[in-house]
């Protein structure tokens, strides 16, 4: 079903009518056989960076959509009611490119930003380690200055489009604390660089997640964004705008789910009359509309609040930790919507229900989001 949405110009909705021609053409045919077999879909994300879908939110003149956040994310959240994990690695990418744009140079900015926006590249983004997730100060990958640039050691973990990204932007110390860290960009094919296999998931199997190798590495000073030790103030002012994505994911994953939880209610019948009539089934249905609506509202809200240069980061927990647990609720449902099928390959509530948990996962866990919000209200 076609959410109704409330967009602030004729060219936004034009622009999602775009989206969803594109996600149901060339998205949901080959989304069920490329995640039941694990295997990557070559050629997709060139289809959606000539779209000009890779680059959104940012400025016209680096190459970018210049559309608002609000809009974006609503495109976000139809890719992701087609393809979660196609969404999330347009967010990824995304929330690669802000560290350049908001930190980068002139020079930085007119050498690369136009490339990663211009929809023939796709960005990772490698701030955890092995044994530094939601303590990202904790990191220990370290870049040591060395012949007018530095020489990179360590491991990265959990890496979207790990081994077949086009650039990386990287988080490793270059002094002690948590105002010893720095940001780098980091090309592919970099000497020193190697990546595991892939990590075998729950779900969002047709997109890699691997780690990083990082073996005396070299990245020439200029691959610096920002000053020295201003990496953590980059990554938590990257995932500030990759929380919305996300979230954004989330919703278009619970709509899925209700969607195919209603249509399978109005079709299957007990005691004589379609399931979606009895009033215990119709009550579930109704608060899982309810959970999803909400939940939609959270993430437009902080795009506004961003969109006007007004302080999100509160709001950007609120809905990452709003539309992460009521995916995981609804898709849950759904799968209860559906009874013993529901619990099947046979159809797709059962791979919402496993996609929908590491959004609770990742770009902070849904702990760390509590924290994040107690602490606001704290101040």
């Amino acid at each position: 079903m076609a959410v109704e949405r409330m967009l602030p110009t004729a060219e936004a909705y034009e622009l999602i009518q775009l989206t969803r021609d594109i996600a149901d053409k060339a998205m949901a045919p080959i989304v069920d056989e490329h995640e039941r077999h694990e295997t990557y879909p070559e050629g997709l994300f060139a289809t959606l960076g000539e779209a000009g879908l890779l680059s959104l939110p940012y400025p016209e003149e680096w190459g970018g959509g210049g559309q608002p956040y609000e809009v974006y994310l609503q495109v976000l959240e139809e890719l992701g009611s087609r393809w979660a994990a196609v969404a999330v690695a347009v967010s990824v990418h995304s929330l690669s490119c802000h560290p350049l744009l908001a930190f980068g140079t002139e020079e930085q900015k007119q050498r690369w930003l136009p490339e990663m926006l211009g929809g023939h590249t796709v960005g990772a983004y490698s701030l955890s380690e092995p044994q530094a997730g939601s303590d990202a100060a904790a990191l220990s990958s370290r870049a040591t200055p060395a012949d007018g640039g530095y020489r990179v050691n360590g491991s990265k973990a959990w890496i979207t489009h790990g081994g077949i990204a086009d650039f990386y932007t990287l988080f490793a110390r270059t002094g002690e604390g948590s105002r010893g860290i720095s940001c780098f960009l980091v090309p592919k094919g970099t000497a020193g660089l190697s990546f595991g296999k892939p990590e075998e998931k729950m779900g969002l199997h047709a997109v890699p997640t691997t780690s990083a190798h990082y073996d005396n590495a070299f990245l020439p000073a200029e691959r610096r964004i920002g000053e020295e030790g201003q990496g953590l103030q980059i990554a938590l002012s990257a995932l500030d705008s990759g929380r919305l994505g996300i979230a954004a994911v989330a919703v278009g994953l619970a709509q899925a789910a209700l969607d195919e939880a209603v249509a399978y209610a109005r079709e299957r019948t007990a005691f004589g009359k379609a399931i979606i009539d009895h009033q215990g089934l119709g009550f579930l249905l109704a608060d899982m509309a309810a959970a999803v609506g909400s939940a939609r509202a959270t993430y437009l809200d902080a795009a506004r609040r961003r969109d006007a240069g007004r302080p999100y980061s509160t709001q950007a927990s609120i809905a990452k930790l709003t539309a992460t647990d009521a995916a995981m609720k609804v898709t849950t449902d759904a799968v209860q919507v559906l009874g013993g099928y529901g619990y099947t390959r046979d159809f797709r509530v059962e791979r919402f229900m496993r996609e929908a948990k590491i959004t609770q996962i990742f770009e902070g866990t849904n702990q760390i989001q509590r924290m994040v919000i107690a602490r606001a209200l704290a101040r």
